[in-house]
């Protein structure tokens, strides 16, 4: 293996200074009355160098008890762990410049990809022959983590009986290389091994992890099993996870090797919700033309789950409000896309992992690419182009607003090369680690990467891309075979080099200037086009600028298609786009509509009849679009007359231009854009997202009419002709939702009708009554399907016809108009039936709610914030907690109230649910209580601390959390030091030669780290004694060190070769008695003992004393 490993090609030369070829994780007991897991791990390392004398491996808030060598030598270790605090040497600054500075310090030295670890290992004097024989090495270290922060989380409902019966469970969970927080590991993409996985429960529980579940065995007393697990397909440490619970099991009838897994009282929606997944499995083999990569799929629905989906290796963990029965049709969209795109991530996340941080825009845009192109064949090409065109516009306005999203800012280097220190200047977070970026950011980055490789499935076609996709999966496939040749398993990393290379050997295409435009650089194109057209020579002169001044717009240079669709049909055109205004001259194929023809043929081929009584007589444009296959990120504003957009939206068949044109019709309010909206929304053959888009459109015009036209009147006349009885159109039907596209119209057309205002800017009393009425009527006794989501719809058209109230707050329902009595009348009632018969996942209350809010908002009601924080709580399901905090963000913008904001982020910091924390701060993002640069009473010195501590040491364990509080801050004050604080003592510095003057100059991070030495103080601790736990039929031995925790303030350690101190463990006949009490920081338990008793350690690092001394 040794000659083996020196043949290695050099690019796939590891940063660390040995080679993980297979790991043991033996989790001995789960303790979900303290919340803590106990256990050990063996790593199986093989030396690259004959002088390798430190091993750097990942492990964050494990409590390590002793580290021992081939299970023969104890060996020394120290635990440092700087992202406990990111500003260590603070000074009193409060500026994201230097927070970001900081941030990037601190990852970057624990970072596996840069050869570093919180663990740091010296392997013993005796065992250095083996390193210099470069055999393997078995490194085993004894952990345990308690009352985990992150990384791990226990749900644990209240009630009486034994955790099995109140559905108690656990499971991992975390952003990307988050496996460091559970269990000592390389905690990197790159580090792919073998794994043996043992996982010690109760015997009412189940243990689901990745791998083959080869063996379940009970213990000699009958109260636990343990679970094996074996995971042959060399995988990296982030995709190992871990689920524990009283779980349900269904195992798939078409496809006996997946299997899903369920809280009690859920099986019967987890099949309904699961029985589809066995087509897209047979749609992956075939596209793929290759098999699942693993032997079998297992499915988890936990609660309060970290986010919809986690994908890991043979497993995914998803978010049980998921799960739906076969009665609710709008959740059926969601649930599904989630399931596919965790399963591509099996593919392209799990079996091929990222070469690093850069490359795992690949991962990202691959996996969701494949998800994409299932979803189109299941919901169709127009569901599939809507879902494109939105992606699109958030991306376009994401990136014009924070900056651009850069995937790979080389690729064609080596990665460890690109970590220069420095963050993109137009960003305020560093982007080169996962543990830095923001998560908005992060959302957008999997965006963008998919629309990118959208861009290149254009360029090369679907089937070559396909093609590489497949040489990737054999390639990873025929590596994981050879388990004896480490080297070959970097076959298993995708790089973005590589991944290039390929794409170009197949497809024979140059796509330099193609990675340069979209992957290297971030920011879109932007084009500004209008046409007039020149009836003598009967061409169509165009004219298309840029201005790529402006943030996140870039310049376009390379070919543009426009398509004109004239009398004689549908005509594409390339332009070249070289400068900032580019102008050309289109000839027309047809001549006026003088010459008339009897139907008019689209690009799809179909031929129609138009009236064109409408258009220019001396003109044959019917309508002209820019970019019609949306080939390049770009964002274009396209002048054109009010007639060609209506001929658009009416006859264009492509629905992303019929979206366009709904859009632009929005800014020409005339019977004739109303007429067109009309024919849109009535026309069944149209798609229902477009229609639903022209009610909404129609609304808005109307009330630009409101003068001359009476929008509601004209709106409900449809909607009787749509839903109304044959016999009396006033009578609407029973409830019938077997039409999808009606079904989401009926929806969608009461809303509209709530935003409609007559010319006193009020809702239209016939509007109200007719609302109240779809109410009171509304009949789902002989409907197939649920009617909680129309409903709840009702209840929202409710909310949007409250208008602001002439007179001040009312503090009587007496006192209230008779319009408003009614609403919050039926409000309110809708409210307590839903507590007494819930509808599915609570969406009538989630309406009540924001309906009273916006009562409130309107000086109706009182600004009473106590029912909202009543349905905050932790305990009411996760959507009404939403709504909650989104009215209570809602009144700390409009009212400046302190004591609200400061009850958000007590929540914010302590509520049980990661998911929630994360919730409370993107709303105070989203919507937050004062802008930048804004004179508030809410800024002030002690919102801004709390602030600080939040984001520099309260979320340690959180990186997403970290990063949201991050972003407010941003919000709020910008990168530079809050106006509200107070200038701390001046310093001046005089710089003669730039003739610039500096006040309160502070070092910079690395100069203050590196100025400041290392000293490290062990004082005399309490030794203690650990039982003996046995997995292997190995025993500890008397002495058994632990670590404490990372004092905050410690400086970073550096240099460790002098850093390892001895200190001397008493015998076990000296040592005294293991009190039963839990320490502040919250020991875990051992195996079979009670909890380790707090040490009181002024030194960050703790070592042992080597067998020699």
């Amino acid at each position: 293996m040794n000659r083996v490993m020196k043949k290695a090609d050099k690019a796939q030369f590891s940063p660390r200074p040995f080679k993980l070829s297979h790991q043991i994780v033996c989790i001995t007991g789960v303790n979900f009355a303290k919340k803590s897991i106990v256990g050990f791990v063996e790593l199986h390392l093989l030396p690259l160098k004959s002088d390798l004398k430190r091993i750097r491996i990942n492990c964050k808030q494990c409590r390590v008890y002793r580290v021992t060598i081939n299970d023969i030598w104890e060996a020394s270790f120290i635990y440092s762990d700087p992202t406990l605090a990111i500003c260590q040497n603070d000074n009193k600054q409060r500026n994201l410049h230097f927070y970001s500075d900081c941030h990037q310090t601190a990852v970057g030295s624990v970072d596996p990809d840069q050869a570093n670890g919180e663990l740091v290992i010296r392997i013993p004097d005796q065992a250095l022959f083996i390193v210099k024989d470069q055999r393997m090495l078995r490194v085993s270290i004894e952990f345990s983590v308690e009352r985990p922060q992150g990384g791990l989380h226990f749900v644990i409902p209240d009630g009486e009986g034994s955790y099995a019966k109140r559905s108690a469970h656990m499971f991992s969970c975390g952003v990307e290389n988050a496996s460091r927080l559970w269990f000592p590991c390389v905690d990197t993409y790159s580090e792919p091994c073998t794994w043996k996985l043992e996982f010690t429960v109760d015997k009412a529980m189940t243990a689901v992890s990745c791998g083959e579940l080869v063996d379940t065995v009970y213990t000699p007393d009958l109260k636990k099993k343990t679970f094996h697990y074996t995971l042959t397909v060399p995988t990296a440490a982030p995709n190992i996870a871990i689920a524990v619970g009283p779980f349900e099991i269904f195992v798939d009838p078409t496809m006996p090797e997946v299997t899903h897994f369920c809280l009690p009282g859920l099986k019967p929606i987890l099949v309904h919700s699961t029985a589809f997944l066995h087509e897209a499995f047979e749609f992956y083999e075939d596209t793929l033309a290759a098999t699942y990569p693993y032997s079998c799929y297992k499915q988890v629905f936990v609660d309060e789950a970290f986010a919809e989906f986690q994908s890991y290796a043979t497993m995914s963990i998803l978010n049980t409000n998921l799960l739906h029965s076969k009665y609710i049709i709008d959740q059926t969209f969601v649930s599904r896309r989630c399931m596919v795109n965790a399963l591509t991530e099996q593919y392209f996340g799990s079996y091929i992992s990222p070469n690093s941080w850069y490359d795992s825009w690949l991962t990202r845009g691959i996996s969701r690419y494949l998800c994409n192109i299932f979803l189109k064949k299941m919901f169709g090409t127009n569901e599939y182009r809507y879902h494109i065109h939105k992606d699109l516009k958030l991306l376009c306005d994401y990136e014009q607003t924070v900056g651009g999203i850069i995937l790979n800012p080389d690729p064609f280097h080596d990665p460890s090369t690109l970590r220069t220190g420095k963050k993109p200047p137009h960003l305020y977070f560093p982007s080169d680690n996962p543990h830095t970026i923001s998560y908005a950011y992060w959302r957008l980055f999997g965006t963008k990467a998919h629309y990118v490789m959208r861009l290149m499935e254009i360029r090369i076609g679907q089937e070559l891309l396909l093609k590489v996709f497949n040489k990737l999966l054999s390639l990873a496939t025929s590596a994981s075979q050879q388990k004896f040749m480490l080297h070959s398993w970097g076959n298993m990393l995708i790089s973005t080099s590589g991944f290039l290379k390929s794409l170009s050997s197949v497809s024979g295409k140059d796509l330099a200037s193609f990675v340069e435009q979209w992957v290297t650089h971030g920011g879109i194109a932007q084009f500004h086009g209008t046409f007039h057209f020149n009836r003598k020579r009967n061409v169509v002169e165009l004219e298309l600028r840029q201005d790529p001044s402006r943030p996140g717009i870039n310049k376009y240079v390379g070919p543009l298609k426009v398509t004109i669709q004239e009398l004689d049909g549908s005509f594409e055109h390339t332009l070249q786009v070289e400068e900032n205004s580019t102008k050309g001259e289109i000839t027309c194929h047809s001549k006026s509509r003088r010459h008339k023809k009897k139907k008019i043929p689209l690009l799809n081929g179909e031929e129609v009849d138009m009236d064109l009584n409408s258009m220019d007589a001396d003109s044959p444009v019917l309508w002209i679009r820019v970019d019609t296959a949306m080939t390049l990120l770009r964002q274009v504003f396209f002048e054109q007359p009010d007639f060609q957009w209506q001929y658009q939206l009416r006859y264009e068949r492509d629905i992303v231009a019929q979206i366009e044109s709904i859009d632009a019709l929005e800014g020409f309010p005339s019977m004739g854009t109303i007429s067109a909206l009309t024919d849109i929304i009535q026309d069944t053959r149209a798609f229902y997202r477009v229609r639903t888009r022209a009610v909404q459109c129609f609304a808005k015009v109307a009330n630009k009419l409101m003068a001359s036209f009476s929008g509601h009147t004209a709106l409900m006349s449809v909607f009787k002709q749509m839903y109304g009885s044959h016999s009396c159109p006033d009578i609407v039907k029973r409830n019938n939702f077997s039409n999808f596209p009606a079904y989401f119209l009926l929806k969608e057309i009461p809303k509209a009708l709530g935003t409609i205002r007559n010319v006193h800017s009020i809702c239209p009393r016939e509007c109200l009554n007719f609302l109240l009425d779809l109410i009171k009527y509304c009949d789902n006794k002989k409907n197939h399907y649920s009617d909680n989501y129309y409903r709840a719809a009702l209840i929202d058209a409710l909310g949007r016809t409250v208008t602001p109230a002439v007179s001040t707050v009312n503090t009587s329902v007496d006192n209230l108009i008779p319009e408003t009595k009614l609403i919050l009348e039926e409000v309110v009632r809708c409210l307590n039936l839903e507590k007494i018969l819930p509808a599915y996942q609570y969406t009538v209350t989630v309406s009540c709610l924001r309906a009273i809010r916006i009562l409130q908002k309107n000086g109706h009601l009182p600004s009473d914030s106590s029912l909202f924080q009543s349905y905050a709580q932790y305990g009411h399901f996760i959507t009404v907690r939403e709504v909650a905090m989104e009215c209570l963000a809602d009144i700390v913008k409009v009212e400046n109230n302190g004591d609200i904001l400061s009850w958000l982020l007590d929540l914010a910091e302590s509520d049980p649910a990661p998911y929630m924390r994360h919730k409370i701060l993107s709303l105070l993002i989203e919507n937050p209580p004062f802008k930048q640069r804004e004179t508030s009473q809410l800024s002030t010195e002690p919102l801004v601390e709390r602030l600080w501590t939040c984001m520099n040491s309260g979320c340690s364990h959180d990186c997403r959390l970290r990063c949201d509080v991050v972003d407010p801050i941003h919000k709020l004050y910008g990168i530079s030091r809050p106006g509200c604080l107070p200038l701390p003592e001046l310093g001046m510095v005089l710089n003669l030669k730039e003739k610039k003057t500096v006040l309160n100059v502070q070092p910079s991070p690395s100069e203050s780290f590196e100025e400041e030495p290392l000293r490290v103080k062990v004082e005399p601790m309490e030794d203690i004694s650990i039982e003996p736990f046995d997995p292997d039929q190995r025993k500890r031995k008397p002495s058994s060190p632990m670590v404490s925790p990372l004092d905050t303030k410690m400086p970073r350690l550096e240099g460790l070769d002098d850093a390892f101190v001895d200190v001397v463990i008493k015998s076990e006949d000296e040592r005294p008695p293991t009190p039963g009490g839990l320490s502040d920081y919250g020991a875990p338990p051992t195996p079979g003992g009670d909890s380790i008793k707090e040490e009181s350690i002024a030194s960050p690092s703790i070592g042992m004393l080597d067998d020699s001394s």
